[in-house]
């Protein structure tokens, strides 16, 4: 297991998919390194679901925390490509927060909520003691749709093209510089861009709006390990190859300062709010078109073909592994106590 960040693969397929319960065959889709999100069969239709920890970070203040908090569970199950519609959410919380606090997280929650058609059906709140900021529970996000309507994560094929959103490091630079304003030695113009990324770290309109303009095959949020990572668990989990291209990728203003500031490789490391998907090559114009009318920055970058791996430029890439993000998170962290 790695010392910080996701268990790696080795981990998982030792200590975890062996022992996964019962076999029941209404499981279309079950726990692999590397996926999203479950699926249940119910006929007709499916259920997608998937469960994230829940952090909430008080630096940020509890709006914009609550705001990361709910965007992040919703994300595994959006790339599914089914409109999320149920939520269950667990907080146990710290004993220093106040209800006014809590208020604010919650009535943030109900807000996202409404505005992607999201009930709220079940969950559990209490403060406990030994608990505390950042972890503070987990929720799980669902969503029900027609099976036809499912987008696999295995489902990349020979002839797609590839696509993604936003670029590299979205959340590395508007995390990291929103949290840490006062120790980030940049031009205060290339500050305030990296801060302007922090609403980007949702890739849920990105996932639905893809989705919607049809020809998806699949998707994937590029969350720790950034677009590297996304790329060889989408190309591995499907059995095909990758070639891609960095050039073609778009770069949101603010990002590469802002990791070169932090000494972070911005291809690997974390970048909640950008979307990594395949496409038949036939769409592929036309989910570009859709997120150009979206104002979702978006570009092809590469196909896919018969084979193994990931190229970038011509040279294979390995899965990161240990995204470096995180480390930077908790020097600094560690630092403000």
């Amino acid at each position: 297991m790695t010392d910080i960040g996701k268990i790696d693969r080795d981990f998982f397929d030792e200590h975890v998919y062996p022992y996964l319960g019962a076999e029941r065959e209404d499981e279309l889709l079950g726990p692999k390194h590397g996926v999203d999100f479950g699926v249940i069969d119910i006929g007709d239709h499916v259920v997608a679901l998937a469960t994230d920890p829940l952090s909430l970070l008080p630096e940020l203040g509890f709006e914009k925390a609550g705001w990361f908090a709910f965007h992040v569970v919703m994300s595994d199950v959006a790339v599914s490509g089914l409109q999320p519609s149920h939520l269950a959410v667990e907080f146990n919380l710290p004993p220093e927060i106040t209800d006014e606090e809590f208020a604010a997280v919650w009535k943030t929650f109900d807000r996202e909520a409404k505005k992607l058609d999201v009930s709220i059906v079940t969950g559990h709140t209490a403060r406990y003691s030994g608990c505390q900021y950042p972890w503070v529970g987990g929720a799980t996000t669902l969503a029900v749709g027609k099976k036809e309507n499912l987008v696999r994560p295995d489902g990349a094929r020979p002839g797609d093209r590839v696509l993604v959103t936003k670029g590299p490091g979205v959340e590395t630079a508007g995390f990291l510089v929103t949290l840490f304003e006062d120790r980030i030695d940049l031009p205060a113009d290339d500050i305030e861009d990296a801060k302007d990324r922090f609403y980007d770290m949702s890739p849920v309109e990105d996932a639905l709006v893809a989705a919607d303009a049809g020809g998806v095959t699949a998707m994937h949020d590029a969350t720790e390990c950034g677009i590297h990572g996304a790329l060889v668990e989408m190309a591995r989990s499907a059995g095909v190859r990758f070639d891609v291209r960095h050039d073609d990728v778009p770069v949101l203003p603010g990002v590469l300062e802002a990791c070169e500031f932090f000494d972070i490789d911005p291809w690997a490391s974390t970048t909640e709010g950008t979307l990594v998907l395949t496409v038949e090559a036939d769409a592929a114009e036309t989910v570009l078109a859709a997120f150009d009318d979206a104002d979702i920055p978006a570009a092809e970058m590469g196909k896919v073909s018969e084979g193994d791996g990931v190229y970038v430029d011509g040279d294979r890439i390995e899965h990161p592994d240990v995204d470096p993000s995180l480390q930077v998170f908790a020097e600094l962290s560690a630092d403000r106590e």
